[in-house]
């Protein structure tokens, strides 16, 4: 989800919610404690330089069990972010964490935003030496020749 999606959405409900891969939600009484830009260069396994930049939030469950983050809070700080930092439209990730700092795609179901599992992936499938996987195809979906031989045909 990129920043313009999450302002559409967030400018038409009652309360922010996020939910977890696994079904669960985030405390209601989650802070997000930064937003921000994060810009990673890098070399993939093929040798060719690369550059992502996405928009980060981090989500921290504080105990301040009275603490309820509105939308209109959320857009103004999205808002003073762009502004002082000059975020553009790009991706978000979102940080949160549980036993360790996770990092997610960010999803939006109509209701809730959602936080989708990341997955890592070779950037330079050509260049790296991994086969490409083979077709798989059941026996039974083979067509069948009409002049084959079949048992006791005499044709062996």
């Amino acid at each position: 989800m990129k920043l313009s999606e999450i302002k559409k959405q967030l400018s038409t409900l009652e309360n922010v919610t996020f939910q977890l891969p696994n079904g669960t939600y985030v405390p209601e009484h989650f802070h997000v404690t930064e937003v921000g830009l994060i810009t990673k260069n890098f070399i993939d396994c093929g040798g060719k330089v690369r550059n992502e930049t996405v928009v980060n939030f981090q989500l921290w469950d504080a105990n301040d069990f009275e603490h309820r983050l509105k939308p209109k809070k959320l857009l103004d700080i999205i808002t003073l972010s762009e502004k002082v930092l000059g975020i553009e439209d790009h991706e978000i990730e979102v940080e949160y964490q549980a036993e360790t700092i996770g990092k997610y795609d960010l999803g939006f179901n109509g209701k809730d935003f959602t936080l989708l599992n990341k997955q890592t992936a070779c950037l330079a499938e050509d260049a790296c030496g991994i086969p490409q996987e083979k077709q798989k195809t059941k026996l039974s979906e083979i067509p069948t020749q009409t002049n084959s031989c079949t048992p006791g045909g005499g044709c062996c």
